[in-house]
Parts: C-alpha cells; structure tokens; sequence
C-alpha cells in the first residue's frame, strides 16, 4: 500500500475521527443508540477459515446496550468506482463474523452481532455503482427471490459530501482530501489545532499533521520545500508566514500548464482556433479533475466560449470552492 494511502487510512484508527464520521455523516436512528464513548479498535487484519486475507480495512466495535456493533470501515483510493463492491462488502462481511466465530467472540449462542459496512470513497469521479447486493442478481424466477442475499453498504464519497453543514474532525479531513487552496488550508488547520488542543489528542495532532506534511502540501505546492514539522500548530505557523508564497506559485504553476497545452494544441489546429481548443481541452480537464465529470450544458458552455472568457475561468478555477463558483458571472 502506497505511503500517502497509510498516511490517510491512520487517521481512521484515531476514535475521534470515527465519532465524527457517524455524528456528522450517518444520519440514521440507531447511531443515537450506541455509547460513542465505548468505541474500540479490533483488529485491522484477519485470516478467515479459508484463509484469505484482509490488511488496511479498519474495524471497530462500540456498545449498544449490553451488545457489541461492529463498524467496519473500507476506505478505497481508485479513480473510479468499483460496480462490483456489493459483492466485495458482503464477503468481507462473512469473512468477519467467520473470524468473530472461530476467536469465540460470539457472546450470545448462534448470535452474531450487528456490521455497519461503510465505504470511503476520495475517487475524482462520482461513485454511481449500486449498493444494494440485490441489485446486481437479474431478476429470479417466482419463488427464487426469498433465497437472495440481501445486503446494502453505506457509502461516503467525500468529493460529492457538502462539509461545510457539519463542523467536526472528520468534515475538515474532507476539506482537506478535496483540494482547497493554500489559504483555505491554513484555515482548516487552524479549527483542527483549536479544537484538537487538549492532551488526549497528541496522537491524532501527530497522525494529522504526517498526512498534511507528507500528502496534502505536497499535493498543493509540488517541488516547494517544506521543512519538518512536528505538530499541527508548527504548520499553522508556517502557513501563516509562506501561504501568499504558495498560492501565488499555485496559481502561476495551473496558468502555465494551461498555457503549454493550449500552445500544443494549437500547433495542431491551427494558431489562433488551436489555442483556443487547447484552452479549452485543459480548462475542462481542470474542472474534471477537482469537481468531476462536466455536466452537457457546462460543455457546451466552454465550446461557445470566446478566448476571453477561457482565460477568465482559468484564472477562477484555482479559486473556487465549487463548479458554479467558475461560471458565475
């Protein structure tokens, strides 16, 4: 597994990150029926009866009442989404309670106890595949449909998530994963070192400030040097004196690769249409890539437009919160 992806997936194994999934993200009835406070880790890699192995999917378990729930937590870095993951959740479903079994962690007799199977989704592109199991069995002859396996999993997909409602860890992770600029990251980082102050979340400081240092920096000003950091407010610090610095490099650094496609394009059609189709091939690969795929009339929108317009949506996209924020006039 790539170190970035550990990097993200560690944040996982932090309890507060995780009560603020399921307070500020899962709105269903039952979430107000377990004791958050009860939350425990268990075991993040098992060997099932068959063995066959599952590393990197993060399981914890909280009380409801006197019983355990298990939540288990699939976190999926691909840039589309996988139409045959009802199926996947399923089994890894099994494969847990076969494991939940075989260690005789069964309380009740020939009773297993609740799964809430999440996926965590940071793909650019909208997650479309169904999350019912059912869904995907064509559809059985009469009598048949009782013998069907019926199983759904809840899923996250981060860049379609409005964050900004719910104010919590978790919601600044997304603000984070879904590409702000260097100014909207010194703000996100300073509400986590606000909020996270207290002693008792000194390792999630730690494993928060790794992720933002080793990927999300990274991520926004690639090539700068970032001196070490040990702590979320030593990065806040540094935001403070380099982010005017980062975000001009920013911005420069999209113009420029706009303007080099553009000029490559334009070799290729012809000077003047060719500059404006390559404008537009990278503005719209741009937009694809921070907001997903473009909507038929935004497509048309950027063919009719004229060069004037191309350079003034450029300049906006680097900007921008949302697709609308772009074409606003």
């Amino acid at each position: 597994m790539p170190a970035h992806d550990n990097a993200y997936k560690n944040l996982f194994t932090h309890p507060q990150v995780v009560r603020d999934l399921l307070r500020g993200f899962v709105h269903e009835d039952w979430v107000r029926e377990i004791d958050l406070s009860t939350l425990e880790k268990a075991s993040g890699s098992y060997v099932s009866d068959d063995l066959r192995h599952r590393e990197g999917d993060i399981i914890w378990r909280v009380r409801r009442r006197d019983t355990w729930f298990y939540i288990y937590l699939l976190i999926e870095f691909q840039s589309t989404d996988d139409p045959w993951m009802a199926v996947r959740i399923m089994t890894y479903v099994g494969l847990l309670y076969q494991d939940l079994i075989k260690r005789r962690e069964v309380v009740r007799p020939h009773r297993l106890p609740p799964v809430f199977p999440a996926v965590i989704y940071n793909g650019k592109t909208p997650w479309r595949s169904h999350r019912e199991m059912i869904e995907l069995i064509e559809p059985p002859p009469a009598g048949l449909q009782r013998y069907l396996p019926r199983h759904r999993y809840f899923l996250l997909d981060e860049g379609r998530e409005d964050a900004l409602e719910t104010h919590n860890t978790f919601s600044d992770i997304i603000a984070l994963e879904t590409g702000p600029s260097p100014e909207a990251l010194a703000a996100v980082v300073a509400r986590l070192t606000e909020r996270l102050q207290a002693p008792e979340n000194r390792e999630l400081r730690r494993a928060l400030t790794v992720w933002i240092h080793r990927v999300v920096l990274q991520r926004l000003v690639p090539g700068a040097a970032i001196p070490p950091v040990n702590e979320l407010k030593e990065i806040e610090s540094m935001l403070a004196e380099r982010v005017v610095e980062w975000t001009k490099t920013w911005k420069e650094q999209g113009i420029e690769e706009g303007r080099k496609e553009g000029r490559k394009e334009g070799r290729e059609e012809g000077r003047k249409e060719g500059r404006k189709e390559g404008e537009i091939v990278v503005l719209e690969r741009l937009l694809t890539r921070r907001f997903g795929p473009l909507p038929e009339p935004l497509q048309a929108r950027l063919h009719s437009a004229t060069s004037e317009q191309l350079e003034h949506w450029v300049d906006r996209i680097l900007d921008a919160a949302t697709i609308e924020d772009v074409f606003h006039e």
